[in-house]
């Protein structure tokens, strides 16, 4: 959702409102996270009908609309990395606002507190690209019916709500979840899927994908805790400790990848497929805890992130195997 994963360094001389300035606020990297559940629902749906795909067919939505399968694939990664660049910005601006983007943030530059983007320009950057993010995913309720457009609007709102009052409450890691994990997977299955039953394989890998990239947000909790008891952000890291928080960091993606092997079956080939991002994640886990506090951490942030986008390519393949 809100999530760092570059390492704090110097970006250069950035002029005020330049097109780098944008692109740094964007924070292009995160768009991995945003990419790995719809990847995910892509295979269920490949794993549900495989010939959706072999043949590219036209697919016949709800509404009536005949179109090939990429149109709305497409239109569900646009949807996901629109959406992710304004949670970007408006983190970047409310952040800003409520100082708590300070010197003692250990975190990667930001583009209002640096003075890159003023914060008038920021509200017109949340504007633009909250309208984008709404003309992107229009279409897909014509396709997979108008019950998207609650979907959609859901995501929008709790794109804010995130921010401006849930993070603070130690509600971010569930916001993950549904919104990095069970929403996107299990609706992008939906959209390709005509017609889309319900299916416990679906959202057991949707909240799998869930589980998994809310390794991201604990990091970058766990980097930033002093900060946030400080400026009294309540963070689930807050709340239940450093230790506990390390501790959860691997329990998630075990419980993620053995949910997977339950899922699609106990083969050789599965368990070698998940055995590549849990040791990624044991390697990533050791480094944090050798590491325990500082900017340092933003190594693992980085690491993190790449094991969540591994997870995502290995899963989606076993998912299509199997």
């Amino acid at each position: 959702m809100i999530i760092d994963i570059n390492t704090k360094k110097s970006e250069g001389q950035v002029e005020q409102g330049s097109l780098k300035a944008w692109f740094l606020a964007a924070r292009p990297k995160t768009l991995s996270g945003a990419a790995v559940p719809v990847m995910l629902g892509c295979a269920c749906a490949y794993h549900t009908q495989p010939s959706l795909f072999h043949t590219l067919p036209l697919l016949q939505g709800r509404a009536g609309v005949g179109l090939s399968p990429l149109i709305p694939l497409i239109l569900c990664f646009l949807f996901a990395f629109v959406m992710q660049i304004d949670a970007n910005f408006i983190n970047d601006y409310y952040d800003c606002v409520r100082g708590r983007d300070n010197e003692e943030r250990l975190g990667p530059l930001r583009a209002c507190q640096q003075g890159w983007i003023s914060l008038r320009q920021m509200r017109w950057g949340i504007i633009i690209t909250t309208i984008i993010a709404c003309l992107v995913g229009l279409p897909l309720a014509f396709i997979g019916g108008y019950e998207l457009i609650l979907i959609g609007a859901a995501c929008v709102l709790f794109c804010f709500l995130y921010t401006t009052t849930l993070s603070a409450l130690g509600l971010g890691d569930l916001l993950v979840l549904i919104f990095f994990g069970i929403i996107p997977v299990y609706f992008t299955y939906y959209v390709l899927i005509h017609p889309a039953t319900f299916s416990w394989s679906v959202l057991l890998t949707g909240i799998a994908c869930g589980l998994v990239v809310d390794t991201l947000l604990l990091i970058n909790n766990y980097r930033d805790i002093d900060n946030d008891r400080n400026s009294g952000k309540k963070t689930l890291t807050v709340f239940i400790g450093k230790e506990k928080t390390e501790w959860l960091y691997i329990t998630l993606p075990t419980a993620a990848l053995v949910t997977m092997l339950l899922v699609y079956g106990w083969t050789n080939m599965n368990i070698i497929i998940c055995f590549i991002p849990y040791f990624l994640f044991v390697q990533s886990w050791s480094k944090m805890r050798q590491i325990g506090q500082g900017r340092a951490l933003n190594k693992v942030l980085g690491m993190t992130a790449r094991n969540i986008f591994v997870y995502g390519l290995l899963i989606s393949l076993l998912i299509i195997l199997t």
